[in-house]
């Protein structure tokens, strides 16, 4: 099946349903508990440095692990999951002296993904997809990391959409979608989608693309300082297939953002919330029933064309979510569509 098939097969049935997504990625590889070994490998034994922690490295030195985490969200009910390469670029790379790797593990994460993909869809003959995760990278081009030089960045652009274009290039063979996510600077965002429309160009293919922002407090902002509707219009232009919110708060919290970008969004509405608030440790509380009890709500509401879970959600979450959202209608989007029923929870928008 060509990624023409499978993203015809995806949109006939976000008419009719919401779309599931995957959870947390980090999550499940916190749970298998991978030791300093393990990021090794035999490949990088006599590494110089410190590799604990690099998750994206995994795809190379355990990529059965990552196949498998990948086939448990399927099996869970994800019609998308998101491959293992948040931070697989040559800026993220470089925390581990690592940057000429950033696109073998790129390719390799997308390439596990397909093929956790391509094993359920023949299983089940129902189409599965992948969608190249790129994050937002541990450089900002908006704020300065020193408090004494506001105007300094460590950073400038055409660095930031080089990096995103050689991730986007090594996966784009085996991604239906590329999913530009955890957004809390628009600008690194804009350099990704220009690098992703320059791919789409120069190479022929159009890979669709999804845009998930984070709304980082109860300030209501992303922390570049742009509120959900200032979000939209940013990267409106890209036309995204799917653009939404994902990360920083949990359900309860996110709910009024998710219902405010529904609002204004004219493509489908994306949504994967934490489960919940960090507790004092640093870990995730909220049960996969309460996390679906919120989702449930939204679906209700109109407000959701695809959804999932970030950090803190497992296979168990995803499976809660995907029961709790099945039969209930997708979003309407467009000129035509319905007001959202909004459960007395008005979305809105702050002044600037």
């Amino acid at each position: 099946m060509t990624r023409k098939d499978r993203i015809a097969a995806l949109e006939a049935a976000s008419k009719d349903r919401i779309l599931v997504l995957d959870g947390a990625m980090g999550t499940q590889i916190q749970d298998i508990r991978p030791s300093e070994e393990d990021y090794r490998g035999e490949r990088f034994a006599d590494w110089g440095s410190p590799l604990k922690g690099n998750n994206d490295l995994l795809c190379l030195t355990r990529p059965n692990a990552i196949e498998q985490i990948h086939e448990h969200y399927f099996e869970a009910g994800a019609d998308i999951v998101e491959t293992n390469t948040f931070s697989a670029t040559t800026i993220a790379q470089a925390d581990y002296k690592m940057e000429h790797l950033a696109s073998e593990i790129a390719s390799e994460g997308a390439r596990l993904a397909r093929k956790a993909a391509d094993i359920v869809t023949e299983k089940t003959g129902i189409p599965r997809c992948v969608a190249g995760a790129i994050g937002p990278t541990n450089k900002t081009l908006s704020l300065s990391p020193d408090v004494n030089d506001p105007g300094y960045r460590d950073v400038d652009f055409d660095t930031v959409y080089t990096a995103y274009y050689e991730q986007a290039e090594a996966m784009q063979p085996f991604v239906d979608f590329f999913l530009v996510e955890t957004i809390f600077d628009t600008l690194n965002a804009k350099a990704a989608i220009k690098a992703l429309l320059d791919l789409a160009d120069q190479s022929g293919e159009e890979v669709p693309i999804m845009i998930s922002g984070t709304i980082t407090d109860a300030s209501g902002r992303t922390l570049s300082g742009q509120t959900t509707e200032a979000f939209w219009n940013s990267i409106r232009h890209a036309k995204p297939w799917a653009v939404g919110l994902n990360c920083a708060l949990g359900a309860d919290q996110l709910r009024r953002y998710v219902a405010e970008m529904s609002r204004i969004a004219g493509t489908r509405v994306l949504a994967y919330p934490n489960a919940g608030l960090p507790n004092a440790f640093g870990e995730y509380d909220e049960t996969p029933d309460e996390t679906a009890a919120h989702i449930a709500e939204w679906a209700e509401s109109g407000l959701l064309n695809i959804v999932g879970g970030c950090c803190g959600t497992t296979p168990s979450h995803i499976a809660a979510i995907a029961k709790a959202v099945k039969g209930k209608p997708a979003r309407q989007y467009g000129p035509r569509a319905p007001a959202m029923r909004l459960s007395g929870l008005e979305p809105f928008a702050l002044t600037a």
